[in-house]
């Protein structure tokens, strides 16, 4: 009897959209492009799908999918989140659809018009007029934050950024070392909505001020697109096109005095720069048999610069506190001791919710990369923070 699982599942099909500013499209038909293409990627048919699993952020609902992609077999449908939380927590529920015999393929799929609809990063008309009007408003807590002016990710973000500073002496150079190194492998990615668009220093410290010390470029993109995947049992793989990407490990987690809301009350922990990932990344390595020196590429949620920062603490890439200095020393570039977000990133590639980067770890275990790491045989992939998070490792068949 297996136990865990360990290797037991592979992401068999890869497909995404074209990323843009506006794509004059339903999320619906976004969807469904992206989806097409991982099913066709992974050398199956929609018939062949009998799970789906999608974000609680997602207006494209299970039927919805299954009504637009013919899906005549569809048995298992799930859902998490929330919002960039979500992406490898959604491979965990399609891994446990495999397991106990739910599912045998099963899409994983993420689609928004985050620039030409909804604006995440930007407070919605009841932030912006007087707050929630009820207690526990859209289920968020905000409302205890609202009034004090706190309405976006981009603010709690600043405050956390302006603490590692004061803790760490973390600079903006060190976070301006994380947005060009990202941008370097936007350069190389075709696909990326910043490929023409070089960045010096001289450009991070010349754009404007979001919320100090944040400057433009600390921020992730806006961006409309989907991206799919399909998950199979691993003995399936050999039937697909492409050698299968194993799923290593994934996990889910909080932070043990768990908090309400999606966002804000991370600003009531006792340490405001140790995120969930610290919890997860402690039990991500357990169930995979491995550690931090045994990953040769990360793709690590990027919303913003101190996103990463944080996370290369989190995930012991490296010692708490450094995590500024392990950027500049260029570390995280293709020649250094682990190479990031080789696509671009939520920063300089799209803003599809972190499935890009399960999309680029897939291609960096195929060999398939844009900017390939040379043997790379390992890839951790994060999910958002701060009140909860997920992330897995793939490794190459």
């Amino acid at each position: 009897m297996r136990r865990g699982h360990r290797d037991a599942c592979a992401i068999v099909g890869i497909g995404s959209t074209a990323f843009s500013r506006k794509s004059g499209r339903s999320v619906a038909a976004l969807a469904s492009e992206a989806s097409l293409t991982a099913i066709a990627d992974a050398g199956l048919r929609p018939a062949d799908i009998d799970g789906v699993v999608r974000s609680d952020y997602d207006t494209v609902h299970h039927n919805d999918i299954g009504h637009w992609l013919g899906l005549t077999n569809l048995k298992f449908w799930g859902m998490t989140g929330t919002a960039g939380s979500a992406p490898c927590g959604m491979i965990g529920v399609a891994v446990g659809a495999i397991m106990s015999g739910q599912a045998t393929n099963v899409l994983v799929y993420r689609a928004l018009n985050g620039r030409s609809g909804l604006r995440y990063g930007k407070g919605t008309a009841i932030q912006q007029s007087a707050g929630a009007r009820y207690v526990g408003g859209n289920g968020t807590l905000d409302e205890f934050f609202l009034p004090y002016g706190l309405m976006t990710p981009g603010q709690l973000y600043a405050m956390i950024a302006r603490r590692h500073m004061i803790d760490y002496g973390t600079t903006s150079d060190d976070l301006a070392s994380i947005a060009i190194t990202i941008r370097r492998r936007a350069n190389a990615n075709p696909a990326a909505m910043m490929a023409d668009r070089p960045m010096s220093l001289d450009d991070y410290h010349q754009s404007r001020m979001i919320s100090d010390p944040l400057k433009l470029f600390d921020y992730c993109l806006e961006s409309d697109g989907a991206c799919a995947v399909v998950v199979s049992a691993a003995e399936r793989a050999d039937d697909s096109p492409w050698p299968g990407v194993l799923i290593r490990a994934v996990a889910q987690g909080t932070v043990p005095e768990m908090q309400g809301g999606k966002v804000f009350p991370a600003l009531m922990r006792p340490s405001i720069t140790l995120m969930p990932s610290k919890y997860v990344a402690d039990e991500l390595y357990r169930r995979a048999g491995l550690g931090p020196a045994d990953m040769d590429v990360a793709q690590i949620y990027d919303c913003f610069t101190i996103t990463v920062l944080l996370q290369l603490e989190d995930y012991g890439l490296c010692p708490r506190g450094e995590g500024g200095r392990f950027a500049s020393s260029g570390a995280l570039d293709m020649d250094g001791q682990i190479p990031i977000n080789t696509s671009g990133g939520n920063l300089s590639e799209a803003y599809i919710h972190g499935m890009t980067h399960i999309l680029e770890g897939v291609r960096q275990m195929r060999g398939q990369s844009t900017s390939q790491v040379a043997g790379a045989q390992t890839c951790l992939i994060t999910s958002g923070a701060p009140t909860l998070t997920s992330a897995m490792i793939l490794r190459a068949a």
